[in-house]
């Protein structure tokens, strides 16, 4: 069975990337362009990860990222930072508000599989 992945990117050019490339290393994709529909497909369908952008039109990541953690039935979802803030600052923020890795942007898709797979093997 392939892992299903939540992608929340508001960027569509680059959420069109993220889902060939991912789809074509095995995993099924499922998309949200902001923080409400994220949330939505959490209440929706079981994810196996979700790879999230900090800056989204209406709430930002880090306030989806705590809001996921608080929940008891999506607290335990793995959550990869997937983002534009690359300084020390964010990348310490985005882990202390309960992302379990932190990319930065541009990222190779290679890496991005590595770290994937790398945190579903830990749950």
């Amino acid at each position: 069975m392939k892992p299903t992945l939540l992608a929340v990117e508001d960027e569509t050019a680059l959420m069109s990337l993220l889902r060939y490339n991912l789809e074509h290393e095995g995993f099924d994709v499922v998309s949200a362009s902001d923080g409400k529909e994220c949330l939505f497909v959490l209440s929706e369908r079981p994810i196996d990860l979700i790879l999230l952008d900090w800056m989204l039109p209406d709430t930002s990541g880090i306030e989806i990222c705590r809001r996921i953690r608080r929940h008891s039935e999506t607290k335990n979802i793995p959550i990869i930072m997937l983002t534009a803030r690359s300084e020390e600052v964010d990348k310490v923020r985005g882990l202390n508000a309960g992302a379990d890795d932190y990319l930065s942007k541009p990222f190779s898709y290679a890496e991005l599989t590595a770290r994937i797979n790398a945190v579903l093997r830990r749950i």
